[in-house]
């Protein structure tokens, strides 16, 4: 069973989404929170397994919800999945420097909404589709950042870690990494687990986009 935390200022949204998780038969809604103070007590009483965060809330806002759920240290650690009405947003930007495992819009189809929080839950990271090209380009090219480190990925990884360092730049997941490369799940998890802390980063987005900063992988072209 997935347990979720979810977050949002606006009522309907709240429960919208609520509603339409709790009625997964492998999702139970542990908390539902209206701000961000309130999100941080639930969260650290359930311990959910995955937060649906709304990027701007009262009290304490989503990224600075996820840069707690998701520090090196984060106790609870918690995967943060944001939910943002704008696309194209410095809170989206910062969601994802906090470490957040994703974001989507929230008038997203309902089946995307409930597959996000699957492939969150269960260690991968998610963007929507429809944004991911703009997101990247944006993210990469419009802000003036540094990377998140100087050195290239052959310097710092192994060929394999590389390898899956690429397929994840193309937005795969756990298992069609490991069938793209003939490995167990549990392999592919291992490199990852690995990775991230020699690229210096806290997520799976986040070592993507340094793979672009790094122009291992080209930035997207306009679609």
């Amino acid at each position: 069973m997935i347990r979720v935390l979810v977050a949002d200022d606006q009522p309907l949204v709240r429960a919208g989404v609520s509603a339409l998780l709790g009625a997964e038969p492998d999702i139970e809604v542990v908390g539902v929170a209206a701000d961000g103070g309130e999100a941080l007590a639930l969260a650290r009483a359930t311990r959910p397994d995955v937060a649906c965060l709304d990027i701007r809330m009262p009290v304490m806002n989503g990224i600075e919800l996820a840069r707690i759920f998701c520090a090196p240290d984060a106790d609870p650690a918690i995967p943060a999945l944001m939910l943002t009405t704008f696309d194209l947003d410095d809170y989206v930007f910062g969601a994802l420097e906090a470490g957040a495992s994703g974001f989507l819009l929230k008038d997203a189809e309902p089946d995307t909404i409930i597959d996000a929080v699957r492939q969150v839950a269960a260690g991968n990271g998610t963007l929507d589709q429809a944004l991911t090209r703009r997101v990247l380009r944006e993210f990469v090219s419009r802000r003036s950042l540094q990377p998140v480190s100087g050195d290239r990925a052959d310097g710092v990884l192994t060929a394999r870690e590389r390898e899956v360092l690429l397929l994840l730049a193309q937005g795969m997941s756990n298992d069609e990494i490991a069938a793209a490369l003939v490995l167990e799940v549990s392999t592919v998890k291992s490199h990852l687990a690995r990775m991230l802390p020699k690229l210096g980063v806290r997520s799976r987005l986040q070592a993507v986009v340094w793979a672009y900063q790094n122009r291992i992988v080209a930035v997207p072209d306009q679609p």
